[in-house]
């Protein structure tokens, strides 16, 4: 079922866990995660970002996507990541995303409130839900999301007290925030600044964002999670982890690309599962009634639909 960053961010809030966001640029990373979220019972987040659009045109990812996480028997929202610019977040809310991220953390603290406060009510206006972006979180070397490589990450991070006028003033539904994370592959292990989390965490009301979450050793993630982070993004783990199964498909049978593709799907499934259990989420979407009587209201529908035909 398509659902947006409400739905799925504040029950995480609340249980202490969170959610993924994982991007799709192409069909099998798409079948991974949604096979992953649904085998496991838990919401998922997936989609794409800015940067990614050369390797998969967002139009042409509309087209599966959204029907994707229509059909799909957990939540699942589609998420336009690191939008860098308006005429792009327009774009991927008039094509039917249920959420976007305005990116707009390397511009000044006023200019940053003023953009995000009027697309907010922008997406809110088509049932959507924003993201923000506070601090910078910037890349590591060869990293397909970041746009900014930092001598000192520390003179970036999001400053708490900041975070809550922000939020106050934009609206926005949750805020990416910089503690020591960065997108890419990391060279050496990361420092997290927990104490800024949880600082946070207290201080705002609205779920908090890890970006820059492939490669974090298991226990910062828990750590982080447990400290407030209610979506973790992930991208190089499943992109990587596609690419080696591919090869080694190759190696093996020495065939065409449709015998890779299982193969690929199958390694962004197992990955995106690991994920989904590190990050507590697994079995969410059965925590309440309500949820399971969605669940099986949608199922009737479906088999209602099939007997009409």
């Amino acid at each position: 079922m398509l659902a947006n960053l409400n739905d799925v961010l504040y029950p995480a809030k609340k249980g202490k866990y969170a959610v993924g966001l994982f991007n799709a640029v192409t069909l099998e990373l798409a079948r991974g995660i949604i096979a992953a979220a649904e085998e496991t019972g838990s919401p998922v987040i997936m989609g794409t970002a800015e940067v990614l659009l050369p390797y998969g045109p967002m139009e042409e990812l509309s087209y599966f996507l959204i029907p994707m996480a229509k059909k799909a028997k957990v939540p699942v929202v589609i998420h336009f990541d690191h939008g860098l610019t308006k005429d792009a977040c327009l774009k991927a809310l008039d094509l039917g995303f249920s959420s976007i991220m305005y990116d707009c953390s390397t511009d000044s603290y006023d200019e940053n409130v003023e953009k995000v406060r009027e697309m907010a009510d922008i997406a809110h206006s088509y049932g959507a839900t924003i993201e923000g972006e506070l601090g910078h979180v910037g890349d590591n070397e060869g990293s397909h999301e970041g746009s900014s490589h930092m001598e000192d990450p520390s003179k970036f991070y999001t400053d708490p007290a900041q975070a809550k006028d922000f939020v106050d003033k934009t609206g926005v539904d949750a805020l990416a925030i910089a503690v020591g994370t960065a997108h890419g592959a990391y060279k050496l292990p990361p420092k997290l600044d927990f104490e800024r989390i949880k600082t946070i965490a207290n201080t705002i009301d609205v779920p908090l964002v890890l970006h820059g979450g492939s490669g974090l050793k298991d226990e910062d993630f828990k750590k982080a999670i447990n400290c407030g982070i209610s979506k973790v993004n992930i991208f190089t783990d499943i992109n990587i982890a596609a690419v080696e199964a591919e090869f080694r498909a190759f190696e093996y049978m020495e065939k065409g690309i449709i015998d890779l593709v299982p193969a690929a799907v199958q390694a962004v499934k197992m990955e995106v599962r690991k994920k989904m259990e590190l990050f507590g989420s697994v079995g969410q979407v059965y925590s309440n009634k309500a949820d399971i009587h969605a669940l099986i209201e949608q199922v009737v529908k479906e088999v209602m639909a099939q007997y009409k035909k």
